[in-house]
């Protein structure tokens, strides 16, 4: 069975990248078609044989694709998929816009409906000129984003929000198939030495829904240790960060697994698609503190793995940092419940779903 993979863009790392990991090591052959790629910042892409659009030679393409939505849905059904049998488009945007013939099976696994143009609009437009001026645009991708939806054959959510938001802004069904990680790469190894709360994000104007300033103006307020791990432009969070307040900017994979092993809990404040963090931090035997809703009502156990604060505020999350103590959670629970989420599972299911579609 020829196969081909399909993703947005290949420009940084985070949990869509290890889902495409994943279907490498099921389909090692199977070539990744892309938008842009960006060598010096995907480093884990050397393992695939990478076919880019012609967005490729366009200057600032590869760092700056923001520009370029307009683009997108031309860049993707400029793609020939003439000769592949399965076609898997992992996706948050256009990629699930490729064109196949009748002869090919399209699986998309979609990440979420297109974050801008629906369920995150008024946080990517919230400066009303923008908004205004974007209006032609919006209108467009929102057309085509309808149009392309009905390209794949099936559609498999990661999560149950995301299989809610495909029905509510596509009008389509789909299976839900969770996210995986490697869980021995997060064997429980506390050093005693856990003194501090964990934040691991990317960082930017466009993931400000992850609401990484919660973590730091809570943190700051109790006077709390907390740790913000992730790459980006960290200069407004840094303004609004107490002394007690550390980031680390990228850290390594082995970095990483120490800064999990030896915190208190990892804080979630983000409204999530799903949420690979959160697993990690079970993996590794610790517990989370998370906003209710989106994927950590799947992921966190409340009272059992971790707490839900009810408000995407300041205050909400204050009142439940001031009652918590890590001692009330087992880390051998916690862990447990990571392995719903392991690697395995994942592969195991989407050889399943491939063998009947």
């Amino acid at each position: 069975m020829n196969v081909a993979i399909v993703y947005d863009r290949v420009n940084k790392w985070g949990g869509a990248e290890r889902v495409l990991l994943a279907l490498h090591d099921i389909f090692p052959n199977a070539p990744l078609f892309t938008s842009v790629y960006d060598k010096k910042a995907s480093s884990w892409a050397k393992k695939f044989e990478i076919k880019t659009s012609f967005l490729q030679n366009l200057p600032f393409s590869k760092s700056r694709h923001e520009y370029f939505p307009f683009l997108m849905p031309i860049a993707f059904e400029s793609f020939d998929f003439d000769g592949y049998d399965l076609v898997i488009s992992v996706t948050s945007e256009a990629a699930k816009g490729i064109i196949t013939k009748p002869s090919t099976k399209h699986l998309c696994i979609c990440l979420t409906p297109t974050r801008y143009l629906w369920s995150g609009y008024k946080e990517y437009f919230s400066n009303y000129f923008l908004r205004f001026l974007s209006i032609p645009f919006i209108w467009y991708l929102k057309k085509w984003d309808k149009i392309a939806a009905f390209r794949p054959d099936k559609f498999i959510a990661i999560s149950n929000e995301v299989k809610m938001r495909i029905k509510k802004y596509y009008n389509q069904e789909s299976s839900v198939i969770y996210p995986g990680i490697d869980i021995k790469n997060f064997a429980f190894k506390n050093s005693g030495k856990s003194d501090y709360f964990l934040v691991v994000s990317r960082i930017s104007k466009f993931t400000s829904y992850k609401r990484v300033d919660l973590a730091i103006r809570a943190a700051t307020k109790l006077n709390l240790p907390l740790v913000v791990v992730g790459q980006g432009n960290t200069k407004s969070l840094k303004k609004i960060a107490g002394k007690s307040v550390k980031f680390t900017g990228k850290v390594s994979d082995s970095e990483l697994f120490d800064y999990y092993a030896n915190c208190r809990a990892l804080i979630f404040p983000g409204l999530e698609d799903f949420g690979l963090a959160m697993v990690e931090a079970q993996a590794s035997g610790k517990p989370v503190i998370a906003y209710r809703g989106g994927g950590a009502l799947e992921i966190v156990k409340e009272g059992i793995t971790g707490e839900f604060f009810d408000d995407q505020n300041v205050e909400s999350l204050v009142e439940v940092l001031k009652n918590f103590h890590e001692h009330d959670y087992n880390n051998h629970i916690c862990r447990e419940n990571a392995k719903r989420f392991s690697k395995e599972n994942f592969e195991k299911n989407i050889k399943d779903f491939v063998s009947k579609l």
